[in-house]
């Protein structure tokens, strides 16, 4: 029990660093809709989906790497630090340079004619990203969670404060004379511009910072230690792109599969722009699996030398799907109002249908971080690899048949289906080579449950604004009721534990 306390006072920590900050960045998307057209949001959209894909090329699955081998008995952290992040210096300058280089092909592939100083930004900020890496990695494992936490929101702070400045300040400073027209080279007509834009200045702006947290480092690429970390962590490499292209490809095909003209009024770019919109709505339930994820993988390797770290595990799953299954009800009951308040133009409420589909999927995104552990302490990580694939083919599958067909429904299927998949085969591999006692039955029931309520509060709508809200989140009660009935004993151990 005490461990599972640390763990959750990791988590929150990281949490409600992550909630506070994903909120201030939250805003960024009534800015967008609001006063960036739908095809910039388009744009957005898909120039992000690129950053996420290359982000896991660029840092190579190094950050578990790092955890496995700095947990390691006989071995020097602040070695391990040292070198993986050397390594990762040189990497990342090397990639860096190559796309800088390669823009304007970018550029003209992803239909961006003229615009290859946005690949060259993109380049920066991923070197930026990857640079960044190994130190933030460094302050989880120390369990410096104020100091990550404190990091990142500074960088939050000043990426949307840029945001805010750029797309609505100067604008607005311009047309009323307030500034000179062209001050500082400023372009009225840029809209995704100023988002890569303050991204870039904020992510330079931090490393100083965050590097002098972590503590300094001496350079060293010595063979003996880098090799077993890089044959360690190159299936991860494979596992990350097929999980970036899982949760980002719908995101950048979208536009390019569904056919033109299918939403009456808008261009398959503009259309995609919805999409993505709608996609930032379930960041919510993303968010918090980011958290746990900040606070379990260092957490998970320190305990895997403790020989009822299966039963932790299994303890740690089952909480994290009651949590996440109630955050998904009391999310998708309020979909009404969170999605105008948030969604500031006219156009953007026709996606809200998909919102409960993609909390389920990243719900179950978060089942497979759960599930993966047995192959990152076994040291199988190679499985990563073929689980993945396998997820992102069933997601390129459902993209290509369903996106044409269902259009935003079909893309959001994407998401749910090949996490499905994957959480699957991960639980089947995981029991023969690594069996952790998971309450299964009862998961699966709690799951179900939660998505039946989740849809129907979705479609559920009476006249009264104020009995329509209590009735949505009333639908809360029974899920709630399904809980206490199914954890009854496990409550009396707890309250019995208290008294004692």
């Amino acid at each position: 029990m005490s461990n599972l306390k640390k763990l959750a006072g990791q988590t929150a920590i990281y949490g409600l660093s992550s909630i506070l900050g994903r909120s201030i960045n939250f805003l960024l998307i009534m800015v967008y809709t609001a006063y960036l057209s739908k095809e910039s949001l388009g744009s957005f959209t898909a120039i992000y989906a690129l950053i996420g894909f290359l982000n896991i090329v660029f840092t190579y699955g190094m950050e578990t790497s790092f955890f496995r081998f700095a947990t390691g008995k006989n071995l020097d952290s602040n070695k391990v630090y040292s070198h993986s992040q050397s390594l990762l210096i040189i990497s990342s300058l090397i990639m860096g340079t190559g796309l800088y280089l390669a823009a304007p092909v970018l550029a003209d592939w992803m239909e961006y004619p003229g615009q290859s100083y946005l690949f060259r930004w993109t380049a920066l900020i991923l070197t930026f990203d990857a640079v960044l890496a190994i130190p933030f990695a460094k302050l989880r494992l120390e369990n410096k969670a104020l100091t990550f936490a404190s990091a990142k929101l500074i960088t939050i702070f000043l990426n949307v404060g840029l945001n805010i400045l750029l797309i609505i300040g100067f604008p607005h400073w311009i047309e009323t004379g307030i500034l000179p027209e062209n001050f500082l080279g400023y372009q009225l007509d840029w809209g995704v511009e100023y988002i890569l834009l303050s991204n870039l200045i904020a992510n330079g702006l931090i490393i100083p910072f965050v590097w002098w947290k972590a503590g300094f480092f001496s350079f060293g690429v010595e063979k003996t230690l880098l090799k077993p970390m890089w044959d360690y962590s190159l299936p991860l490499l494979f596992m990350g792109l097929a999980g970036v292209t899982n949760e980002l490809l719908s995101r950048m095909l979208f536009e390019y599969i569904l056919p033109e003209n299918f939403y009456p009024g808008l261009s398959s770019r503009e259309a995609g722009g919805v999409f993505g919109a709608n996609f930032k709505l379930a960041i919510l339930m993303n968010l918090v699996i980011q958290a746990f994820k900040y606070a379990a993988e260092p957490f998970f390797f320190k305990e895997s030398e403790n020989k009822d770290s299966p039963k932790l595990y299994a303890q740690a799953m089952h909480a994290f799907i009651i949590f996440c299954s109630v955050l998904m009800i009391a999310i998708s009951v309020n979909l009404n109002w969170i999605g105008p308040l948030f969604l500031r133009s006219p156009g953007y409420e026709e996606g809200l249908f998909i919102v409960p589909v993609l909390l389920m999927g990243y719900l179950l995104l978060g089942i497979y971080f759960n599930l993966s552990i047995w192959f990152k302490v076994t040291d199988k990580t190679h499985y990563s690899f073929w689980i993945t694939l396998l997820g992102a083919l069933v997601s390129i599958g459902v993209i290509v048949f369903l996106v044409p067909v269902w259009g935003y429904m079909g893309g959001a299927m994407s998401t749910l289906a090949c996490y499905l998949v994957m959480s699957i085969v991960c639980y089947y591999f995981g029991q023969r080579y690594y069996p952790v006692p998971y309450q299964s039955k009862k998961g699966i029931s709690y799951l179900l449950f939660a998505f039946l309520l989740s849809y129907g509060g979705f479609y559920l709508s009476l006249d009264h604004p104020w009995l329509d809200f209590i009735i949505r989140n009333s639908l809360l009660i029974p899920f709630i009721l399904m809980i206490l009935l199914g954890e009854k004993s496990f409550l009396s151990k707890l309250k019995t534990k208290i008294k004692t």
